[in-house]
C-alpha cells in the first residue's frame, strides 16, 4: 500500500520495476532523511514502471537500435532536438550557438531534407560534446527524444503508461514523485477522472519536467489547456516542481505561470549529471517536498 509512488522518465526500456526500485528507492529515502523525515518504509514506495512499452520486440537486452541522424524522422522529433540544442548552448559555453553554426536556415522542418539532415548531425555533435552529455551516444539521445515524442503520438503507449501509474496508487498514497517524461504521465493520470476515483494526493513532486514546453508538450496534454492555462488535477493538493538550472529537458523551469498558484518552483544544482533522477532525489529540496506531502494531516486535505 504505497504512500509514495515514483514515475520514471525516458531511457528505462531495458530495466524492470524491480531493477529500477533498487536504484530509486534508497535515493528517495535518503533525500527524505536529509530533509528530516518522516521517512517511509521501503515497502511503502511503489514504482510505476512503463519503460518496457518503448522496448522493441526482438532486440537484445541492453542494446539500443542503431539510430543515427537519418532516424530523426518527424517534425516533433526535429523540433525537440533543436530545442535541446539551443538550451544546451544557453547553459553550456562549450556548446556552439545554433545561430552561429551556419544551420540557421536548416533549423526548420520546411527546409530541404539535405539541410535538415545537416542540422540534425550538427545538433547531435554539439549535444554529445556538451559537458553534461559527454559519452552519451547519438543513438541513445535519439532514442530518448523518440520516447518523449511518441508518448503523444502513440495512443496505445499513452493509455497503458497512465493505466500502470493508476494501478500503483492506493487510498494510502499521499505523494507522487515523477521524473522527466514521467511528470507528463503523472499529470495526465491525475487529471483523468475515469482513473483517479477518490484519490487524495497531498503532493506531486516533478523533477526535470518538460511540462512547461508549450508547443511540444503543454499544448498536447489531455486535458487541453484552457485559455493558455493548464487544468489543475482535482485529486492534487499541492505541487512542487524542481529543476536544475542547466537541465536541457526542463526547458521552461517555472511551471507556476502555466499550471497555477498551487505550484512551487524550486531550483537545484545536480552537478555534471543535470537530468539524472538519483541526483534529483538526493537533493534536500526534493526531500523537503516529499516530507511535506507525507506530513500533511487530514485537516489540511
Amino acid at each position: 500500500m504505497s504512500e509514495v509512488v515514483f514515475v520514471h522518465g525516458v531511457g528505462k526500456q531495458y530495466l524492470s520495476e524491480d531493477s529500477l526500485a533498487r536504484d530509486i528507492v534508497p535515493e528517495l529515502l535518503g533525500g527524505v532523511r536529509l530533509a528530516g523525515g518522516p521517512v517511509p518504509a521501503p515497502e511503502d514506495v511503489g514504482i510505476a514502471f512503463y519503460g518496457d512499452l518503448f522496448r522493441r520486440r526482438g532486440t537484445r537486452h541492453g542494446h539500443e537500435p542503431p539510430y543515427d541522424a537519418n532516424d530523426v524522422e518527424t517534425e516533433e522529433e526535429f523540433q525537440l532536438l533543436m530545442t535541446w540544442w539551443a538550451e544546451a548552448a544557453r547553459t553550456d559555453p562549450a556548446v556552439p550557438d545554433p545561430a552561429e553554426t551556419g544551420t540557421r536556415g536548416a533549423g526548420s522542418w520546411i527546409a530541404s531534407q539535405a539541410l535538415r539532415l545537416n542540422a540534425v548531425r550538427t545538433a547531435l555533435d554539439a549535444l554529445t560534446g556538451a559537458a553534461f552529455l559527454r559519452g552519451v551516444l547519438d543513438r541513445a539521445l535519439i532514442g530518448d527524444l523518440k520516447q518523449l515524442t511518441s508518448y503523444f503520438s502513440d495512443d496505445e503507449v499513452r493509455h497503458e503508461a497512465r493505466a500502470r501509474m493508476a494501478a500503483r496508487i492506493t487510498p494510502e498514497t499521499r505523494v507522487v514523485v515523477a521524473h522527466s517524461l514521467g511528470s507528463v504521465v503523472a499529470y495526465e493520470t491525475l487529471c483523468d477522472e475515469l482513473l483517479h476515483g477518490d484519490w487524495d494526493i497531498h503532493m506531486l513532486v516533478t523533477l526535470g519536467s518538460p511540462l512547461g514546453m508549450r508547443a511540444l508538450v503543454l499544448d498536447r496534454l489531455v486535458p487541453a489547456p484552457e485559455a493558455g492555462r493548464a487544468v489543475w488535477p482535482k485529486p492534487l493538493l499541492a505541487w512542487t516542481n524542481i529543476a536544475d538550472a542547466t537541465d536541457i529537458v526542463s526547458v521552461v523551469r517555472a511551471l507556476r505561470p502555466a499550471y497555477g498558484e498551487g505550484v512551487t518552483d524550486i531550483a537545484v544544482h545536480n552537478g555534471s549529471h543535470m537530468h539524472d533522477a538519483t541526483r534529483y532525489l538526493t537533493a534536500v529540496e526534493t526531500g523537503w517536498a516529499i516530507a511535506a506531502g507525507l506530513a500533511r494531516g487530514p485537516e489540511e486535505s
